[in-house]
């Protein structure tokens, strides 16, 4: 007999932040801003989700008002999804770039932490990697 083949990759363990992801996908702990830790999202408030985004880099508010279509930025792959926006505690949203909004710390402006296309009014991603966890 040949040995079973091993079980898919949880959402866990594809980001290897075990303690993040709850079993059912969800966000174990609350999301916060990195600067000022405003509260964003509640715990299991948003999914975990795999998609390859462009956010431009984190700026003051000055820099990013000017810049925020520009080159630089980080292709980010890990997020939470937020389904519905009434689900964040906190947060703010850039004015269009093209069909595209960046989501920002509502209180510091911070950001931008997520990415938000207009064509897709029940679709909020948050990058794990530009939030902090509690």
């Amino acid at each position: 007999m040949e040995p079973a083949a091993p079980p898919p990759p949880s959402p866990a363990a594809a980001t290897g932040s075990g303690e993040l992801v709850c079993a059912q996908g969800r966000n174990a702990k609350a999301v916060l801003c990195q600067r000022c830790g405003s509260r964003v999202l509640l715990p299991g408030a948003a999914t975990f989700a795999q998609r390859e985004l462009l956010l431009p880099a984190m700026r003051k508010k000055a820099a990013s008002a000017a810049t925020a279509g520009g080159g630089d930025g980080d292709v980010v792959r890990e997020h939470w999804l937020v389904r519905d926006m009434f689900s964040f505690e906190n947060v703010g949203f850039t004015r269009d770039v093209g069909n595209i909004k960046f989501l920002v710390c509502a209180d510091c402006e911070a950001g931008p932490i997520g990415w938000h296309c207009l064509d897709d009014k029940e679709s909020f991603y948050v990058a794990l990697e530009r939030v902090a966890h509690e």
